[in-house]
């Protein structure tokens, strides 16, 4: 007895030993844990080491488009020495880890798999998920496409699985009817973001349409990971008789689109829960065709994962009519408060909040105001009386335009502002579009953008990049016969006379923010432009996309700047430690892995995009030589 009690002792020394070792050497999801704090434990590159950092290895993926027209934005995720990443047109492809050495590559759009529905967001793709079998026999890798499948591919070969919906893919637009039945196979429909898998099931939220033209629901759907049949489905706009229903005025919520869950989901493992987080519903900039505050739109919403049930919900911006999604997924964090450790959920927005919520309750852990907010004077719009304002922390980014926060990198640019200025509408957040031109501060892509957050869970620290880049837009009416009132015109962003921010810089910056106090730490300047510097100007940021990883060798790495520069920052001062001019710009989160000892931090260099510098076609490693 004595000897079977010490066999089962050494069994589970190597399994915990095991799964160390898997926490410690992988990269095994887009942020890495199931809840997505994007840390690793790795310090072998550390702050005294990190400027002897080299590249180790550089994958061309080799379709990139000419000029600025295409752009990468995945993560790679990597398994046992084995790394799996999308491309520019989001083909999937396994590399050697160490050596950047092709596996094999698959093609979800050549000639034998292409659909012919139409594709959403231009294309692009943030990564794919991983799933096994106990008995690890069994190895897949799951991607969703633009033109809305889900597809089952064999990790070791790459070969679809014939086991899973029909030759390897799920046709995403069947189980996705509605009350009136609307025909939806020619509006847009698809997955950007990895899928999230809990236990042997793989979960769903979807990019669609964003209005005034018709757009498709964006409900969270569940699917069985080994044959892709439809588990679960939660209608992110309550149908008659389902909880939030009463929040849709009249008919607001018939075939609705929107209210999507874009940027993927997190797993509490423990509880067996799944969290999202939604974006506005459709059309973004009107929604006089939907009064009410518009549940589940702008919310923060714990579903049971094997049920697709909801347990609790917050929403975090009542009938959006800027366009103010939640641009990243909640992540699941443990803070401190009152000397006590409390698992917690916390979620950035393009406002420039945070909001920190217990994740088994759904309560705020910091108090959150209901604030008085400008009315709308749009004919037939009725904005929200009042929106939900958390008393800590601060917010890192400004959130109103005035006179105050014009750029003072010239006495020119000031002047040129503050003449345009006086024509546009402008104030302080939540300020609605009018038929005028207004000021959106924060813009479109944040405050915090897609980019999302990393947590240090040894500090309570929450790492994240932002953006302060004001916007012009106004509506202005339809054509008549159109089906809707109004449109949007220009997603311009407001610029001086030579093409920089009207704002003061910093226009991109790197931020520290103590979870356990809700205070900001530090903040560090993100990126650089030459010619201002030339002319003896501070460094002012750059606009970003892409995020922050932490490691507990005390370093940040981010890439996401307009200079293309990859960049570590000591994770305690926001002192800038390392740098590297990237063949394109790193619009894409890195991930760090070892491999036999060795500890790599790739990113991928596509450029291009939404930031329109030059396109590249790079994923590049770095390691100590």
């Amino acid at each position: 007895m004595k000897h079977l009690r010490n066999f089962i002792a050494v069994l589970c020394s190597l399994a915990l030993l095991h799964s160390v070792a898997w926490a410690q050497t992988n990269w095994p999801n887009a942020g890495n844990d199931k809840g997505a704090m994007r840390y690793s434990p790795l310090k072998q590159i550390n702050r005294d080491n990190v400027k002897n950092l080299k590249v180790a290895w550089t994958y061309h993926t080799g379709d990139a488009g000419a000029g600025d027209t295409t752009t990468i934005e995945c993560t790679p995720i990597v398994i046992g020495g084995v790394m799996y990443l999308t491309t520019v047109k989001a083909k999937v492809v396994a590399l050697d880890a160490a050596t950047g050495r092709e596996i094999w590559k698959f093609d979800p759009f050549a000639p034998e798999h292409a659909t012919k529905f139409p594709m959403v967001a231009g294309g692009v793709n943030r990564g794919v998920a991983y799933w096994a079998d106990k008995s690890g026999k069994q190895a897949r890798i799951l991607t969703g496409t633009a033109d809305g499948r889900l597809i089952s591919l064999d990790a070791r070969t790459g070969k679809p699985d014939a086991a899973f919906g029909k030759n390897g893919a799920v046709d995403l637009h069947e189980g996705l009817t509605e009350p009136g039945g609307r025909d939806l196979s020619k509006i847009a429909y698809g997955v950007t973001a990895a899928p999230t898998v809990f236990e042997n099931i793989v979960i769903l939220g979807a990019s669609v349409g964003e209005g005034p033209q018709p757009s498709a629901p964006g409900d969270v759907r569940a699917y069985d990971v080994r044959t892709g049949k439809q588990l679960w489905r939660f209608h992110t706009v309550p149908r008659p008789g389902e909880f939030g229903h009463e929040t849709w005025t009249g008919d607001g919520w018939k075939d609705r689109g929107g209210v999507n869950n874009w940027s993927g989901a997190t797993v509490d493992v423990k509880r067996g829960w799944v969290f999202v987080a939604t974006g506005s519903a459709a059309f973004d900039f009107y929604g006089g065709d939907r009064p009410g505050d518009n549940l589940f739109a702008n919310s923060v919403i714990a579903l049971n994962a094997r049920t697709g049930k909801r347990i609790w919900h917050y929403q975090l911006l009542k009938h959006d009519i800027w366009d103010y999604d939640l641009p990243y997924p909640p992540i699941l964090v443990t803070v401190k408060q009152n000397g006590k450790a409390v698992d917690a959920v916390a979620q950035v927005t393009k406002t420039g909040f945070v909001f920190l919520f217990n994740r088994a309750t759904g309560k705020p852990l910091f108090d959150i105001i209901q604030r008085e907010v400008p009315a709308s004077d749009v004919p037939g719009e009725k904005a929200a009386a009042t929106q939900p304002i958390p008393s800590k922390p601060p917010s890192p980014v400004p959130q109103a335009f005035t006179e105050d926060q014009i750029t003072d990198i010239s006495k020119e640019s000031h002047d040129y502002v503050l003449a345009k200025l006086k024509q546009f509408r402008h104030g302080a957040i939540f300020t609605p579009l009018g038929l005028q031109p207004t000021v959106v501060l924060p813009g479109l892509f944040g405050g915090f953008s897609w980019s999302g957050a990393a947590f240090d869970p040894e500090t309570g620290m929450l790492y994240a990049n932002t953006n302060n880049i004001p916007r012009l837009m106004n509506l202005a009416p339809a054509k008549e016969g159109s089906g809707y009132p109004y449109r949007v015109s220009g997603y311009d962003r407001f610029n001086d006379q030579d093409g920089y921010p009207a704002v003061k810089p910093p226009w991109g910056a790197v931020n520290a923010i103590d979870l356990n106090r809700g205070e900001i730490l530090w903040k560090s300047v993100l990126g650089e432009i030459p010619e201002l510097t030339e002319r003896g100007i501070a460094p002012t940021g750059t606009e970003n996309l892409g995020g922050t990883i932490v490691t507990a060798g005390g370093l940040i790495f981010i890439g996401g700047s307009k200079d293309e520069m990859f960049r570590a920052f000591d994770k305690a001062t926001g002192k800038l430690l390392w740098q590297y001019k990237l063949p394109a710009g790193g619009y894409a989160t890195p991930a760090t892995y070892s491999v036999e000892g060795k500890q790599f931090v790739v990113i991928a260099a596509g450029g291009g995009g939404k930031l329109k510098t030059k396109s590249g076609d790079a994923f590049v490693a770095f390691a100590l030589p």
